[in-house]
């Protein structure tokens, strides 16, 4: 029998390779292939979250850094091949709810972020929040993602130029005719099309098509494909701690916590589901390792200068390619390093060719409400309003709140309020107390 080499013998004793009946190839490919259909991100972050003001530039790399610091710990930590980056719903939370909405500055939410970071290690550590996860209604972890999903499609319509603002019905068509809505609307049906045929990286692939024509049409200025990455300071430790123990500030943290810890824990349900990781009784094996990469993802994303990273639902992607590892999240890592070098495509992108990215992952997130039990009541009408709340409120934050709040009082108002986990009626409360203190 051959000696195996030292490099694989290494990965054998760090991923369990054979006792997963996987190889360093397929778990190479399946690497690739998340990577393919999750890069999006690099070029989609920095433009949602440059409306706040932030460097373009400097989100890039930190969109970058923080993506493959989450990937790394996920593999090489909790051993799975789940991929991590700069959450989508989340960086839309940041920057058009906490920023723009609540006119807080970009550097005082940079530090909110921060503090769930921290935060969220402390309880991941004392498994606090693992038992918060556990305690979640599956009701309500399937529609967080699809509330989540509806976000999103409002926000990509928006951008796109196909929803505007309305006075007499709030929100109305816009000019379909305009060049970019057309664009926007093609980049989807491009999009589609190549998910069906199973083409890896679709996204990406619309994303670029989408640019050129954009480019030929002169609606776009192209920069170019490689250049060396941009400067990360304008972003790099620019989190504001000057009004931390603020009621504002608390009240910010406070929603963060709710909202990072929610968005990712729907996520982090779809892809452990679509993985098969999940176990009969609906927990995820070695969650307190995956949530603890988790935190950490997000603290380094803080201190680099982007939104919460999150677990991505793309990376059912690599499991179905094979990958049953977190050497397949490494290799998503080293992926997204090399990227850096990428920025000058990155910045010719327009927001309107992100569009159909957006309303992708919003097919794919919402599909989770097809799990929940429709024909119970109340089971059916706090869903619901977790998935409503969101787009109609413009807040995942708030579609998070009355979906918390609602289960608990239909439970009540049915006689059911022994069915409901104890720490359900906690959060519930939480909500509550933050309306009543804060307001909406």
């Amino acid at each position: 029998m051959a000696t195996p080499q030292p490099s694989v013998g290494l990965l054998e004793r760090l991923f369990k390779l054979s006792e997963n009946q996987t190889s360093v190839k397929t778990e190479a490919v399946a690497g690739l292939t998340t990577f393919l259909t999750m890069c999006y991100i690099i070029i989609v972050n920095p433009l949602i979250l440059s409306a706040t003001g932030m460097d373009h530039g400097a989100v890039f790399v930190a969109t970058c850094i923080a993506a493959a610091t989450g990937c790394l710990v996920m593999g090489l930590l909790a051993n799975y091949p789940i991929a991590l980056a700069p959450g989508m719903g989340l960086n839309a939370y940041f920057a058009y709810s906490v920023c723009l909405g609540m006119h807080i500055p970009w550097q005082t939410a940079l530090a909110a972020v921060f503090m769930s970071g921290v935060i969220f290690i402390v309880i991941s550590l004392v498994r606090v929040r693992e038992l918060i996860i556990n305690a979640i209604p599956m009701s309500l972890k399937f529609a967080i993602g699809g509330g989540i999903g509806l976000f999103l499609a409002l926000v990509a319509l928006k951008n796109a130029g196909i929803i505007v603002a309305n006075p007499a019905t709030m929100v109305g068509l816009g000019n379909i005719k305009d060049p970019k809505a057309l664009l926007a609307i093609l980049g989807l049906f491009i999009t589609v099309g190549l998910h069906y045929y199973r083409v890896r990286g679709a996204i990406i692939i619309s994303i670029l098509i989408i640019t050129i024509l954009a480019t030929f049409m002169g609606l776009n200025e192209f920069k170019g494909i490689v250049g060396a990455p941009p400067s990360i300071a304008p972003t790099l430790l620019q989190m504001d701690f000057s009004n931390l123990f603020s009621a504002t500030l608390i009240g910010v943290i406070f929603v963060f916590f709710l909202v990072d810890l929610f968005d990712s824990t729907g996520t982090l349900v779809g892809v452990a589901h679509r993985a098969g990781i999940i176990k009969d009784d609906g927990k995820i094996p070695r969650l307190k390792k995956v949530l603890l990469a988790d935190s950490v993802a997000i603290v380094t994303g803080a201190a680099a200068g982007t939104s919460s990273t999150t677990p991505y639902i793309e990376s059912a992607s690599g499991v179905a390619a094979g990958g049953r590892t977190g050497l397949t999240a490494v290799v998503v890592a080293i992926l997204f390093l090399i990227c850096l070098f990428f920025f000058p495509l990155a910045q010719s992108v327009p927001g309107f060719a992100t569009a159909p990215a957006l309303l992708f992952v919003a097919v794919l997130m919402i599909q989770g409400i097809t799990k929940i039990d429709w024909e119970d009541i109340t089971e059916a009408v706090p869903a619901f309003l977790t998935i409503a709340f969101m787009p109609f409120s413009y807040s995942i934050a708030d579609g998070i709140a009355f979906g918390f709040i609602s289960y608990a009082v239909v439970k009540l108002v049915t006689g059911k309020a022994s069915s409901v986990h104890w720490m359900a009626w906690v959060i519930a409360g939480l909500w509550v107390l933050k309306f009543a203190v804060y307001g909406g």
